[in-house]
C-alpha cells in the first residue's frame, strides 16, 4: 500500500494548483482518491474536493488566536493575565456552602457552613481540560449547591463573543457575576469581593486599574463576613438554584449592599468588573491546540482510518458543518436540537427550558453588558432583539478536545461520545424543551457512528501551558 501522506499530499497539492472546474472554482463533483483502500475491513475514504475543502476550513495553519475584545482594553495585557490566573484559583471569595450533598467526598468543595471553598477552579477543573470531572455523576455542578447545568470546558473560550449555554453572558468580564452571586454556586456577593480584593490583592489590582475606594470605611462599605454574604434559602439542604431567601451584598439586598451611595455601589460593581476583565485575560490564554487532525491536514501523520471515515462524514453524509464550523467548530450560535428533558443527578429533571430565548433577552436587558457603561466597547455582539427561533435553544459547543470532556449536552445526561453521536444520528424529539427541533434522522450505520466518534478523538490536543494549570 502507498502511503498515505504521499497521497495526501498529492491531494492538497492538488487543491492548491486548483483542481477546479472550468469557472475556476473547486469542482463539487470531482474526487480525489486519498487512499483507494484496499484493506476491506478498514477502508480509507475517498475525497471530493468539495470536502477537502471543507475539511481545511477546520484547520487552519497556524490556528487562530482568540480576536481582539473590544469590551475589555485588559484582554491581552499580560499583567492582567497573570493576575487573573491568580484569582481564577482563589477560592476565599466564596461565602457558605450549602447543599447536604456537599458532605467531604472528594466529589464536593467541603461541608455544609463552611466558607471560602468554592473557586473558578473549583468547576473548571484545570486536570479535566478545564471541565466539571469531580462533581458526582459527571452531569451538573455542585457548587454551594447543585447548579442545573453542565459547566462547559473553557478551552478556546475566548473564540466566543456570547457566552453560557443560553448565551445569558455576553463578555468574560460581566460572566463572573453568574457564578459570583448564584447561591447554587460561589454563594457570595459584588460587595463580599470588592472587599476581598482591597484586604488580600490591593497592590495588584491597583498596579492594573488604580487606586481603590476606601473600602475599610465602614462608615461608606459595610463589612460583609464570609459567613454573611451571599443567600440564605428557604431550605438550605437542598436550595433552589435562584436565591429564595435573604441575601446580603448584592443589588436587591434591601441591606449592605442597597444601603450605600449610589457612587459607592457603582464602585464596588467597577471592581468586580475589573476582576472579571483580569480573569477573561488569564481565560483568553487556555486553548486545547493542535491535534493530530490537523497534523494530518497539513501532512503529518494519518489518522486512523476509522478517522478518515468520520472525517468524510462530518463534512459529507452527517452534515455537521453547518452548526460545527469554523476552526474551533462552532457557529457559535444557538439551535434547538429536540433534546428530550431527562432526570440527571438523580434529583433533577429540567422540563421547561427555554434556553437563549430568556437567556439573551437577559443580556440584552443587563446593565453589566457590553452595551453598559462598564464595557469598553461594543462590536455588535449582542443582538438587537432575540427571535421566536431561540426557544428552546442552546449554544453551539466548540468541538476541539471534546472527547476529554466527562458528558454531553448542557445538563450532561448524555454520558459518552458515541451516546452524543447516536442521538444526533436520530434526530432528537419533537416532544421536549418548548420551541422546534431543528435536526432530522440523518441514517447513519452504526458503522457511520464509530467511525465519526474515532474522528472526533482525532481532535484532542495537549491542552493550554502546563504553567496556567496552577495558581501563580
Amino acid at each position: 500500500m502507498r502511503c498515505l501522506l504521499t497521497r495526501l499530499g498529492w491531494a492538497l497539492g492538488a487543491l492548491a494548483s486548483g483542481a477546479c472546474s472550468s469557472s475556476g472554482s473547486p469542482a463539487a463533483d470531482s474526487h480525489i482518491a486519498i487512499d483507494a483502500g484496499s484493506d476491506e475491513i478498514d477502508p480509507l475514504p475517498v475525497f471530493s474536493q468539495a470536502e477537502l475543502n471543507a475539511l481545511h476550513d477546520l484547520a487552519p495553519d497556524p490556528l487562530p488566536a482568540p480576536s481582539p475584545d473590544v469590551s475589555n482594553a485588559f484582554a491581552d495585557n499580560p499583567a492582567a493575565a497573570a493576575f487573573g490566573q491568580k484569582l481564577f484559583f482563589d477560592a476565599s471569595f466564596s461565602g457558605p456552602l450549602l447543599d447536604t450533598d456537599n458532605d467531604g467526598n472528594p466529589g464536593s468543595l467541603g461541608t455544609p457552613g463552611q466558607t471560602g471553598r468554592v473557586a473558578c477552579a473549583g468547576c473548571h477543573l484545570p486536570t479535566g481540560g478545564f471541565s466539571d470531572t469531580r462533581s458526582g455523576q459527571l452531569q451538573i455542578s455542585l457548587g454551594a449547591g447543585w447548579g442545573r447545568r453542565r459547566a462547559p470546558s473553557l478551552l478556546d473560550v475566548g473564540q466566543a463573543k456570547l457566552l453560557m449555554w443560553d448565551g445569558r453572558r455576553d463578555a468574560l468580564y460581566d460572566q463572573v457575576f453568574g457564578p459570583l452571586e448564584s447561591v447554587v454556586e460561589m454563594n457570595s456577593s459584588r460587595l463580599f469581593m470588592a472587599e476581598q480584593i482591597f484586604k488580600e490583592h490591593r497592590p495588584q489590582y491597583e498596579s492594573l486599574f488604580g487606586p481603590l475606594p476606601p473600602l475599610n470605611d465602614a462608615s461608606q462599605f459595610p463589612p460583609l463576613s464570609a459567613s454573611q454574604t451571599g443567600c440564605q434559602p428557604q431550605n438550605s439542604a437542598s436550595p433552589a438554584p435562584v436565591c429564595d431567601g435573604p441575601f446580603h451584598g448584592s443589588p436587591g439586598d434591601h441591606a449592605e449592599y442597597d444601603g450605600m451611595t449610589a457612587a459607592n455601589q457603582t464602585a464596588v460593581t467597577r471592581i468586580v468588573v475589573n476582576v472579571g476583565k483580569a480573569i477573561g485575560a488569564f481565560e483568553r490564554l487556555l486553548t486545547c491546540g493542535p491535534t493530530p487532525f490537523d497534523a494530518w491536514m497539513h501532512g503529518g501523520s494519518p489518522v486512523a482510518p476509522a478517522a478518515q471515515r468520520g472525517a468524510a462524514l462530518f463534512v459529507g453524509k452527517a452534515g455537521c458543518v453547518p452548526c460545527h464550523s469554523g476552526p474551533f467548530m462552532s457557529d457559535q450560535k444557538f439551535h434547538n436540537v429536540g433534546l428530550q428533558p431527562e432526570l440527571v443527578q438523580q434529583a433533577f429533571v429540567d422540563s421547561d427550558d427555554s434556553g437563549a430565548y430568556v437567556g439573551l433577552a437577559k443580556a440584552i436587558a443587563d446593565p453589566l453588558s457590553t452595551l453598559g457603561p462598564f464595557s469598553d466597547g461594543s462590536d455588535g455582539r449582542l443582538p438587537p432583539a432575540v427571535m421566536p427561533s431561540m426557544t428552546g435553544a442552546f449554544r453551539t459547543p466548540g468541538l476541539r478536545c471534546v472527547s476529554g470532556r466527562p458528558s454531553f449536552m448542557h445538563t450532561g445526561q448524555v454520558g459518552t461520545l458515541a451516546g452524543a453521536v447516536s442521538f444526533f444520528n436520530g434526530g432528537g424529539s419533537f416532544t421536549g424543551y418548548p420551541g422546534t427541533n431543528e435536526i432530522h434522522p440523518l441514517s447513519l450505520s452504526v458503522h457511520d457512528e464509530a467511525d465519526l466518534v474515532a474522528f472526533l478523538e482525532s481532535l484532542r490536543g495537549p491542552g493550554p501551558d502546563v504553567r496556567y494549570l496552577a495558581s501563580p
